[in-house]
């Protein structure tokens, strides 16, 4: 089947491409205030505990909407994926976070954090076949420059701390991969899974290695973790899922520039001319690769999979596909040309 492009269509297109961007743009805002909030309470609570109420707390945000929503049928193929998912996003990138932050200033970790984009474009692009393109690509190149700019003049201390964020980005760069591709569960129902895995096991081991905090840090670490991990990541995997994972990083790559910000007024960490040039560089690198755009003809083979039913998208048209039982469709054979992004519905071989 042959379609092509009406007005609507590509009306619709564009405000899915920006609700894609104002999901990230906000899940950046939450986690990057997440960071120095984080260095207030780290030094109270331990950092594998305080990995785990982070991560618990993130699982309260979302329970009330990922208990409500229905469950999908998934394969075994799926539920591995998201085990892999749990483990190193939620269970060990967390831990090498705090690591960190216990050796690094809160400011330039949260600008290291930038590096996340890369991993997640180079993961996405070799195994989930995700379309990168040249400026895409020139994009997370500056943004490795800034890196290196920030980390190139670092005390050995932080050069420390500096190759624990990159293992953290590298851990979130596949989470992100993964998760942006699962449509069998719902952006809430992967934060719940994520959440209350790792937040339970890190827990658990933060106790063996310490005492108990103090309730009030606790507390204080669980609202830290539904704001700027529960919420966040929720909002992330919504706007992936319309743009794709690199590019929805590259939004996301906003939320170091918010966390160095505020770790000048919360943590005392001023901003050097080495952090302000390295900020400079990667909002660059940042914005080219916001900016970048792809079209070309493409062919949509059969594909099976469960999610709201836009009746506006070309993708959802009644020609289009074939309704199994409530959200659940069958995508037909269908061939046209618009410009588009890696979501689930472009995942095609270029």
């Amino acid at each position: 089947m042959a379609m092509t492009d009406g007005p609507r269509g590509v009306a619709d297109r564009r405000g899915a491409r920006r609700d894609g961007w104002v999901w990230c743009a906000l899940a950046a805002v939450l986690f990057g205030a997440a960071t120095p909030a984080t260095k207030l309470v780290v030094d109270r609570v331990g950092s594998v505990a305080l990995a785990g109420l982070l991560y618990l707390g993130a699982a309260a945000a979302v329970a009330p909407f990922a208990i409500s929503q229905p469950r999908r049928a998934s394969t075994g193929r799926q539920r591995s994926l998201l085990l892999l998912a749990v483990g190193l996003g939620g269970g060990l990138a967390p831990v090498l976070l705090v690591l960190a932050l216990d050796r690094t200033p809160a400011g330039t970790v949260a600008l290291l954090l930038n590096l996340e984009l890369v991993a997640t474009a180079v993961i996405a692009r070799v195994f989930l076949q995700e379309q990168v393109g040249r400026r895409a690509g020139l994009g997370i190149v500056i943004v490795v420059i800034g890196g290196v700019i920030l980390a190139g003049t670092s005390s050995a201390g932080i050069a420390t701390g500096t190759l624990l964020v990159v293992a953290t980005c590298v851990c979130w760069g596949i989470d992100n991969a993964i998760t942006a591709s699962l449509d069998n569960y719902t952006p809430a129902q992967i934060t719940l899974a994520k959440g209350l895995v790792a937040g339970s096991v890190n827990l658990v081991l933060g106790r063996a290695l310490h005492d108990a905090p103090a309730w009030r840090f606790a507390l204080a670490a669980l609202a830290i973790g539904a704001l700027g991990y529960g919420v966040s990541i929720t909002m992330w995997i919504t706007g992936a899922r319309l743009i794709g994972a690199a590019r929805g990083q590259a939004i996301f790559a906003l939320a170091p520039f918010v966390g160095a910000v505020l770790a000048w007024p919360i943590n005392g960490d001023r901003l050097s001319t080495t952090t302000m040039t390295a900020f400079v560089v990667s909002l660059i690198g940042v914005l080219v690769v916001a900016t970048a755009h792809h079209r070309h003809p493409h062919a949509h083979g059969v594909l099976e999979h469960v999610h709201p039913i836009d009746p506006s998208d070309d993708h959802h048209r009644p020609e289009a596909i074939a309704v199994l039982a409530g959200n659940g469709h069958r995508h037909l054979p269908l061939t046209h040309d618009h410009e588009h992004l890696p979501d689930i519905h472009h995942r095609h071989v270029h």
